[in-house]
């Protein structure tokens, strides 16, 4: 699973993007983010809040509820804001 952040995220997670096997049991946009949180501090910094953070899976916005499986590209980004 390819793994995008952008803005704070990636400078809180370290990585612009990453490739992760995740073990089986992680289905779901909520359950990676938890996975992810056991990565390393970054990670656990990054997703500290999650209702900060706003999702796309294959470039699609999603909720925590959406489906991922092997193969997805996750993008992890902060609300956009427009004015």
């Amino acid at each position: 699973m390819k793994i995008l952040y952008f803005a704070w995220l990636r400078e809180k997670a370290g990585r612009a993007e990453e490739t992760v096997d995740v073990p089986p049991g992680v289905a779901t946009v909520g359950a990676l983010i938890d996975w992810l949180k056991g990565q390393g501090e970054g990670h656990k910094a990054a997703f500290a809040d999650p209702s900060l953070v706003r999702v796309a899976v294959n470039q699609e916005y999603v909720k925590l509820d959406h489906p991922v499986r092997r193969g997805d590209e996750v993008a992890f980004f902060p609300p956009v804001t427009g004015g």
